[in-house]
């Protein structure tokens, strides 16, 4: 009987599997895929996150980028170098995501991938966890599964709050000039942006929407847009895949379990960062689990509070913000993005050195007129 299982091996699963076993749980990780396992993700990662951990990253980091450029269709470029304090981390996420599992295998962590989970049961006091390769027993649960995974519904939460978006990213392989800046490009896709992320041998190129509307053609545009950079993304494979973003508070416990990562719909609703909200799912997981552990009986509701608290009030902000921007995109990068502090505060919002909530009520009152008044 271990005192938690957490299913799934991304940064949340790795997270809270690195903090609790560090405080001496016997920790088991369940991971369906083989590790280091392929994850479509541009990879980018705020350097905020070095805080909650006692290692250094930098075997992980593939690059670091101190620099950012913006298009609108193309053209009308924007280019800053970012004043933070560190520059914003390009990760490969096979390499990231396994990195972190095994510092948390280096605490005293189990780890079984190449397990997928089948089902669950709550008995009495514990959760059996089945598996394909046979079941598992453990008194508490943390479903880091992803946007796809099923454990959600399994713990019985049928209807989550999230907004589902779409994303479709290729990794090519190439010879990068500049490593150091990262692409946005705002004209050619409705409601969202296109992405160029550098890595050290190649670019991860992706394109996602985020607020929804009508169905798009992200083959085409991911294919007009790599041309720019002299690249044909047609000989890469390419990754279509959902996130799950912030849409409002929400309740993420349920008897002896909690929802981490992606499975908690924490994703930035304007930049679509899912790295830094993971993981900071995983601390909150680990540091409330272990409470309950210690007979706490109301440590997992705080969980759901804390979230709610410390991350769900600056994307409620995150999420007007881009509900204002990409519904009138034209105006948004030329009194946003082509401002001469714009690019500067979207480094630090990237760095985790702003938050959404520093800056809100100007970037509202530019994009809607009338705002505030």
């Amino acid at each position: 009987m271990y005192d938690i299982i957490i299913v799934g091996a991304g940064p949340a699963g790795g997270t809270a599997a690195y903090h609790l076993a560090k405080k001496g749980r016997s920790v088991l990780v369940l991971e369906k895929e083989s590790l280091p396992r392929y994850k479509p993700c541009g990879g980018g990662v705020s350097p905020a996150i070095a805080q909650w951990f006692d290692f250094d990253f930098s075997p992980a980091i593939s690059v670091k980028a101190d620099s950012l450029r913006f298009t609108w269709k193309l053209g009308d470029p924007v280019e800053a170098k970012i004043e933070t304090k560190e520059p914003v981390w390009m990760v490969r996420r096979d390499i990231f995501d396994h990195f972190l599992v095994q510092q948390a295998q280096k605490q005293g962590a189990e780890l079984r991938d190449n397990t997928e989970v089948t089902g669950i049961e709550f008995k009495t006091d514990h959760w059996q966890v089945n598996t394909a390769n046979g079941p598992v027993t453990g008194h508490y649960l943390i479903a880091a599964d992803g946007a796809k995974g099923p454990m959600a519904k399994w713990l019985g939460f049928k209807e989550r709050k999230r907004r589902l978006a779409g994303a479709l990213e290729a990794e090519v392989p190439a010879v990068v000039e500049n490593k150091s800046t990262i692409h946005f490009e705002f004209g050619l896709v409705k409601n969202g942006y296109i992405w160029n992320f550098p890595k050290a041998d190649g670019y991860s190129i992706g394109v996602g929407t985020f607020i929804g509307g009508e169905p798009q053609d992200f083959k085409k545009i991911l294919d007009e847009y790599a041309k720019s950079f002299n690249v044909d993304i047609k000989i890469s494979k390419q990754y279509g895949h959902p996130l799950c973003i912030w849409d409002g508070t929400q309740k993420l416990h349920a008897q002896n379990a909690v929802l981490a990562g992606e499975a908690a719909c924490v994703v930035d609703p304007m930049t679509a960062e899912g790295i830094r909200p993971s993981i900071f799912t995983g601390l909150l997981a680990a540091e409330f689990v272990d409470r309950a552990l210690d007979g706490e009986i109301n440590a997992l509701e705080q969980y759901s509070e804390a979230i709610n608290e410390q991350w769900g009030s600056d994307m409620a902000w995150a999420q007007k913000i881009a509900g204002a921007f990409y519904r009138f995109p034209g105006i948004g990068y030329k009194v946003g993005v082509k401002r001469p502090s714009g690019a500067q505060i979207m480094g630090k919002i990237l760095c985790g050195e702003l938050r959404y909530s520093d800056v809100a009520g100007r970037a509202l009152k530019r994009l809607i007129p009338g705002f505030g008044g």
